[in-house]
């Protein structure tokens, strides 16, 4: 790995981010969702994608533009239960997964039986929000060559909104209809291009509207071998300038 390289990776991030804001200015009701982790005592250290999140929604919040900003880390989703592909069949978002709670399914398309089976489960934070948004973008580190884990797990409890069309043969949730979705993807030196072809092809699978503008990676390296502290710490210092050339006066 050569600095050039880094660089001219930073330069080219930092216009795919500036295309990324340009096409929010044009929109509202606007939801991102970010996944990475930190330590939560050490308000100081904030991943890279949650901090890029939050710098874009205050720009966007400028333009008068209104910006839902979830950070799914900090709620209580569990784990997805395969219905799916379960001894009785496909039985994923199916009329009775129905969440039977008005305050937090109130459009009553929320059909998730791990929502009914787990009191405290929270995915229903997040779907309120999507089902009133014009645009949803996910802030996903990349790890182990894969999206983090919650990313993942959030993702495989959204199956039913895409089962109800392709097995359950229903027509699509109209709230959903006119839905864009993209995803910004941030990974040290391994694979991030991959997974944003495959990410980006289940949004299409979900039915969502795709536009390239919503969605880039940013890997510091492509160098899969280079696992230097001085490379991760050089991360975080062309991190800060993308920021500076993506959003420059930003606080």
């Amino acid at each position: 790995m050569t600095h050039l390289k880094a660089t001219e990776s930073i330069d080219h991030a930092a216009r795919k981010c500036e295309g990324l804001i340009r096409h929010l200015e044009s929109k509202n009701n606007i939801l991102f969702l970010t996944t990475s982790t930190r330590y939560r005592e050490h308000d100081w250290d904030v991943p890279k994608t949650t901090q890029l999140a939050r710098r874009i929604k205050e720009h966007l919040e400028r333009k008068r533009k209104h910006v839902t900003i979830i950070d799914v880390a900090d709620l209580t989703i569990h784990t997805c239960e395969g219905n799916i592909s379960g001894k009785r069949g496909n039985n994923c978002g199916v009329p009775g997964a129905k969440l039977p709670d008005k305050r937090k399914n109130p459009t009553g398309h929320h059909r998730c039986w791990a929502s009914i089976n787990n009191k405290d489960d929270q995915l229903y934070k997040v779907t309120r929000d999507l089902l009133a948004s014009q645009v949803v973008i996910f802030f996903v580190s990349v790890r182990w060559g894969q999206t983090n884990s919650v990313y993942q797990r959030l993702f495989e409890r959204l199956s039913w909104i895409e089962n109800r069309v392709s097995t359950l043969g229903e027509k699509p949730i109209p709230q959903l209809k006119k839905l864009e979705a993209g995803i910004v993807l941030f990974g040290q030196n391994w694979n991030d291009e991959e997974v944003l072809r495959t990410q980006k092809q289940n949004f299409e699978w979900f039915g969502w509207k795709v536009p390239n503008a919503l969605s880039f990676c940013w890997q510091y390296t492509k160098d899969a071998e280079d696992e230097s502290a001085e490379s991760y710490s050089d991360a975080v210092k062309d991190f800060g300038t993308l920021l500076q050339i993506a959003l420059p006066g930003s606080q």
